[in-house]
């Protein structure tokens, strides 16, 4: 006989994942602050989008109030509204006589990152952000 259980009975988590991001400009090496942030969620691939609500990063560049996400929940969708951020940096270079950059608008206004998530983890996505890159990475 068997000792290991049937794999359709083992307990399953059913606390939902939870998500946590912040900004870094990586062309300054500091936080970016009061850029909104919108979390959407859906349950399956061809699922359609929630949009779950939203939130602004702080002093720190960190986004500390984004919703709950549901029961569920196997895809989350960050959008960043990275445009304000980057022209008010930019006019703020100009104005302390800062070189010229090559161009005088945000190459990346919005930056949209969808990713999976298992139920009862958490995941931190940061997001490294430059005037013409951006990069993203689970951290913990």
């Amino acid at each position: 006989m068997s000792t290991r259980p049937d794999p359709g009975s083992e307990p399953r988590d059913h606390t939902p994942a939870s998500v946590s991001t912040h900004i870094l400009d990586t062309s300054v090496g500091r936080p970016a602050p009061d850029v909104a942030v919108s979390l959407a969620a859906r349950g399956g691939s061809g699922a359609a989008w929630a949009t779950l609500g939203g939130s602004r990063t702080d002093a720190d560049g960190r986004c500390t109030h984004l919703p709950a996400l549901p029961p569920g929940t196997t895809h989350v969708r960050l959008d960043f509204t990275t445009g304000p951020y980057l022209t008010s940096r930019t006019q703020a270079e100009e104005r302390q006589d800062a070189p010229a950059l090559r161009d005088s608008g945000a190459f990346f206004p919005e930056v949209t990152v969808t990713f999976a998530v298992t139920p009862g983890e958490h995941f931190h996505v940061p997001l490294l952000l430059n005037p013409f890159g951006y990069s993203v990475y689970r951290g913990s």
